[in-house]
């Protein structure tokens, strides 16, 4: 079930992230699922204390504003979906897997709303929403031969530096690596390359009507 004949560009380490309808389904999915609970937290005024979204499935991340993760999630599409082999950073390996582990949620416990998610979108060939889908979404994570080093690093919040350090290094983890995640955590107000990164994920309506709810004005 191709989305493309071209292969992805996304680099996890030693493996290419593929160009399939599951890929797509799986970004899609935890896109739209994402923003729709924005807006109904700006409906009833709590976007202020919101702590949800995909990436409440990676702990170190749990805290990133919601309107930063989509924004994340549409820059680790932007990669997989370029013309350039990318390598994934931590935060991409990090979107990827709490993309597919939203998107496989999404198809086994509300297939309707997943199919509503799916119905418009750019591609030709979406995927049928059933247990294939679901299996497929897993076996695409699990395809991926991450050491999940961005699962390990919440150990480190509340380390004293040095100690944090030596558990670092104890564990291989690159510094700059870690430091990009903890600089996701200062994120707040979402960039006008937002309305560049969502090509072959998102209609051009669709981009506008998200920059719009997340208030960012075109470049």
């Amino acid at each position: 079930m191709p989305l493309a004949t071209m292969s992805g560009m996304l680099n996890i380490s030693s493996a290419v992230v593929p160009q399939t309808d599951v890929t797509y389904a799986a970004f899609r999915l935890a896109f739209f699922e994402t923003r729709e609970r924005i807006v109904l937290a700006q409906q009833v005024g709590t976007m202020g204390d919101a702590c949800f979204g995909y990436l409440t499935e990676v702990p170190f991340l749990k805290q990133v504003p919601p309107q930063i993760q989509l924004e994340l999630l549409l820059e680790t599409w932007h990669k997989h979906y370029g013309a350039e082999p990318t390598p994934a950073s931590l935060v991409d390996e990090s979107v990827f897997y709490a993309v597919c582990e939203t998107a496989a949620r999404l198809a086994e416990f509300d297939p309707a709303l997943a199919r509503r998610y799916l119905k418009k979108g750019p591609a030709e060939q979406i995927p049928r929403v059933n247990r294939d889908l679901r299996d497929g979404l897993r076996n695409l994570q699990q395809s991926m031969p991450s050491p999940g080093d961005f699962l390990l690093i919440s150990q480190f919040l509340d380390m004293p530096p040095d100690e944090a350090r030596e558990l670092k290094q104890e564990f291989r983890l690159r510094v700059a690596a870690c430091e990009e995640m903890f600089d996701v955590l200062t994120r707040w107000n979402v960039s006008p390359a937002f309305w560049d990164h969502g090509t072959g994920l998102l209609t051009a309506r669709e981009v506008a009507q998200s920059a719009a709810i997340l208030g960012v004005k075109r470049p």
